[in-house]
């Protein structure tokens, strides 16, 4: 059984605030106004050798103004549904007001452990205002100060009561694949994870930037069992204006950095643009394994050369890191997405694949004897060992007399080699020589 907190309650209470502290991370976005908070956010949290996830969700609203507030209720009672226990927080500054009744009245309905949590007690002064939350008749009121901390270890204390000991999935998690799916804003990213679960697990609009935090989904069916990542869309640092997409760009940027393989995402309708080669490149620099993801290919007309046409036209552009894994998809008629995370799931291996040494000298040097390396300046180059460096993405050290004369082009060249011989496909490979 998992251990399962949910922070709910009306828009800017300090929900992400308190997330942040239960998780001692800064996966929420916090900032002062409401609606920061789209998505349900997952994070992590241990309290007395009992482990825990916790889920922050988006200010819970009524009103039609905004697009998103359909969206995000339903994302809050999702949360709800999920949780072993309701962290239900209210604002002391503010006292009851018509909102915090409609939460009541729907935590109410859902027969769960309910706390609530009287926020923003940051002073003696403030001590005994929460009294009147009372009147909800949802039980104890606990006084909490989210910014600094006050009363946290007293609601850590009254939560574990209700938590299962044993709860080896979280611990299991640490040591799934991570795929993170990335691309440019509105180009299915959300959708995507909604047909691999079946779920609406994550909010989806017509509108480009809607999701604003990384959140984390474990897939565990028809045999696979990984962690799927959700970014926020990467844009040009030039049109990021709003400071909180600021932000939400910086998490997906570390998300790619953290991730083992990245579902790359492209538009089909709109071609690959200058914006997402340079995600292309940001996932090849921190060496990370790589799925192409052609979205939305439902919306290409098409010929029996429409695909081979995009295909070789798109390595091209891709180049000269192309050695990677195309898939055309849709998320609406969920064309071809198992084969992608089929596809992902063999880069993994590929980007974890360990040659052993013997193997690879006898192969390689092989190579080099055929192939020897130009001479450069009247040097004669000689190769005399090669082996695979002990890191979390390929990497193969050729040791060598003179290794400063070895060219980009050998370079190239026997990197080449390895991905044909080894199979290293959809993962870059780093080459260091070394002197010997």
């Amino acid at each position: 059984m998992s251990n399962i907190v949910a922070i709910v309650g009306r828009p800017n209470v300090g929900k992400s605030t308190l997330f942040n502290r239960l998780t001692e991370s800064r996966d929420a976005i916090v900032k002062e106004i409401s609606g920061v908070t789209r998505d349900r956010l997952y994070g992590k949290g241990e309290w007395n050798g009992y482990q825990f996830s916790v889920i922050d969700t988006g200010g819970y609203a009524t009103t039609k103004e905004d697009i998103f507030e359909g969206e995000i209720r339903k994302q809050v009672e999702l949360a709800v549904q999920e949780a072993t226990v309701i962290l239900f927080m209210l604002d002391v500054t503010t006292g009851i007001v018509e909102m915090d009744n409609v939460v009541a009245q729907l935590l109410r309905k859902s027969k769960k452990k309910i706390m609530v949590v009287a926020n923003k007690v940051d002073s003696n002064d403030r001590v005994g205002m929460s009294a009147e939350f009372y009147a909800l008749g949802l039980g104890e009121v606990f006084d909490l100060s989210a910014t600094n901390g006050s009363g946290t270890g007293e609601i850590l204390d009254a939560l574990v009561p209700f938590f299962d000991k044993e709860n080896e999935s979280i611990r299991e998690e640490d040591d799934l694949p991570r795929f993170a799916i990335v691309g440019r804003p509105n180009v299915g990213k959300s959708s995507l994870i909604n047909a691999f679960t079946g779920q609406e697990r994550n909010i989806v609009t017509d509108i480009s930037g809607t999701t604003r935090d990384s959140i984390h989904t474990r897939y565990k069916s028809f045999g696979f069992d990984f962690l799927l990542i959700d970014t926020a869309g990467i844009r040009k640092k030039a049109k990021v204006t709003e400071d909180i997409e600021f932000y939400s760009v910086l998490r997906s940027v570390r998300t790619i950095e953290n991730a083992d393989v990245c579902l790359f995402l492209i538009d089909a309708s709109e071609g690959i643009q200058k914006q997402d080669l340079s995600i292309y490149y940001m996932i090849e620099k921190n060496s990370k394994g790589v799925v192409v993801l052609v979205n939305k290919w439902d919306l290409v007309e098409k010929d029996h050369k429409t695909m081979v046409e995009y295909e070789e036209n798109l390595r091209k552009q891709l180049a000269p890191y192309n050695d990677v894994p195309i898939i055309f998809t849709s998320t609406i008629t969920k064309q071809r997405i198992h084969k992608a995370l089929e596809t992902a799931m063999e880069v993994f291996t590929n980007r974890t694949k360990k040659i052993p040494t013997s193997k690879l000298n006898d192969v390689m040097l092989e190579v080099i004897q055929q192939t020897p390396p130009p001479a450069n300046k009247g040097k004669y180059i000689k190769i005399k060992f090669v082996q695979q460096l002990p890191t979390h993405a390929p990497a193969f050290a050729f040791f060598c007399n003179l290794p400063q004369y070895l060219t980009e082009a050998y370079r190239r060249f026997l990197e080449n080699r390895i991905r044909e011989i080894f199979d290293f496909k959809g993962v870059p490979i780093k080459i260091f020589f070394r002197k010997k």
